[in-house]
This record gives C-alpha cells, structure tokens and sequence, in this order.
C-alpha cells in the first residue's frame, strides 16, 4: 500500500497504528506533529487544499487520503484525474473514532485501531471520572479562529465536557467578542489554526475590550497549540490533559508543557495581530 497523507490527523493515525511505513508522501505539517517522518525524508506534497494532481502523478499512489479542513475543488480534480481517495470529515470523538478503523481497516491492522481507540477511551474516562470530583463546572471559551471569531469544534466541546467544564457557545459557529462577553467565562482557550504557540493572548484581550473579563482577572487565558486540539487524531488526548490543566489544576496540576503558555501582560506585543 502506498499512501500519501494530505492532513496530520492522518499521519497521526496512521503513526499510532504502527504503519508509517505506508506513507511515500505527506504534507510539511505531518513532520511537525509526526517527528519520525523528518528522519523518513519522505516527499512533501501541498495539502488538501492546495495540492496538485502533478504533484501526485509523481508519486503513484494507491490510495490519497485527505481529512478535514479541505477544499472539494482540490479533491474532485484528484478523483478526475483517476487516483482513489478516501476523505475524513469528522465532528465528533465517535466520528474520530471510526476514521480511525477505516484507516486501520486500509492498511490491515484492525486489532490495533480498537486498541488505539480502546486507550484513548480509557483515558477520556479517567480524567471525566476525576473532574467530576470537583462539584464545580468552570465556563470554557475555546476559539479556533480569531478573525472572525470561531469557536472550536464539536469534539472539543467534547473534551472540555470530559475535563469538568461547560463549553460556551455553538461549536464551530462564527461569534462576536461582545456575545463572549456577556458570557463571561471562567476559562478561555485559544487554539488558531496554524498559529502554533504564537496566538497573541495579550494584544487580543487588549483588543476586544476583554480586560475586565473573569477568565483573564484570573489570569485563565490560555493558548494550546493546534495539533493537540485541531487535529482529530489520538493527539486529541494530549490536548484533553491540557484541557483539565487549565480547568480544574487544582486536581489535575498545571500543566507545564511547550505546547501551552499562559496570558502575560508583560509580554511582547506578538506580531501576528
């Protein structure tokens, strides 16, 4: 089987799987959520918004797999052209949760996608069980995107429910920084989609008048790096971890993690915004 990867989520999956073996190509993102592929020196290709059938051509896969985000303009130019092409577009942990049997059904190692689904199960349970000691459920803002303001997705109003929190908002719907206002969270969570660890907490907050905001007198804004939040994959449970850090730490701990940082307002204005 020869694969090309469009999407992280699916170099993770097949990365948890045990067959990176499969990929003869992948995106240039894969390498920062899948360090083991930088030492495969593997072609990159565009992602599944952008790539080529030229590109793939090169390649002669046998199968293309893309996931969401992507564009049906770039996926039904890849179809024309006569390559098979298996498209994700998850909402939900369960959704997640078959993507993950699908792919693991693809490349025959379907004891290990329920194993790999079994874990992170079990691990969603344990940190439910957990928060749900507390008593208390903090309100959560997580945002996806920030111009416009989009709120995360439904599998992480999912994980923020699992971690003992309330999830403020419509997942994936598009917001207004009064609407998050008037809602007055507990927690906010930035994950913006490509952004990284470079979300500019400080400059937001300044910039939508949220300073007298609860979750930010608090000093509870977070950024969460995207791969453990955006990308529907068994990394969903590193993000699920830094989820109960910031909404319960008084049992779960906070966090230390290169992949999350707290608000500082003595921070350096960010250049991102």
């Amino acid at each position: 089987m020869r694969i090309v990867s469009l999407q992280p989520s699916v170099s993770v999956i097949l990365n948890s799987l045990g067959h990176l073996d499969t990929l003869v190509a992948c995106t240039r993102y894969c390498l920062d959520v899948v360090p083991e592929l930088r030492r495969r020196n593997l072609p990159l290709v565009h992602d599944a918004w952008t790539t080529t059938t030229d590109e793939l051509a090169a390649l002669k896969p046998d199968l293309v797999i893309a996931s969401v985000p992507y564009r049906q303009e770039s996926l039904a130019a890849i179809l024309k052209a006569g390559f098979s092409v298996l498209a994700l577009a998850p909402h939900c942990l369960a959704d997640i949760y078959s993507d993950i049997r699908l792919v693991g059904s693809v490349v025959h190692a379907t004891e290990k996608a329920e194993a790999v689904i079994a874990s992170m199960q079990s691990a969603i349970a344990e940190v439910s069980s957990k928060a749900a000691l507390t008593g208390k459920r903090p309100c959560v803002y997580c945002e996806e995107w920030g111009k416009p303001l989009i709120h995360s997705q439904l599998w992480v109003k999912e994980l923020v429910e699992a971690a003992g929190g309330d999830f403020v908002g419509s997942p994936g719907t598009v917001t207004e920084a009064d609407v998050i206002a008037a809602a007055n969270p507990d927690v906010m969570v930035m994950a913006w989609c490509g952004a990284g660890m470079r979300v500019p907490l400080e400059r937001t907050v300044e910039k939508r008048g949220w300073q007298d905001l609860h979750a930010v007198g608090e000093r509870r804004v977070f950024c969460i790096t995207e791969e453990l939040l955006n990308t529907p994959a068994p990394t969903l449970i590193g993000g699920l971890h830094a989820l109960a850090s910031v909404i319960h730490p008084e049992i779960f701990g906070q966090m230390q993690s290169p992949q999350m940082r707290c608000i500082d307002f003595e921070a350096e204005p960010s250049k991102l915004v």
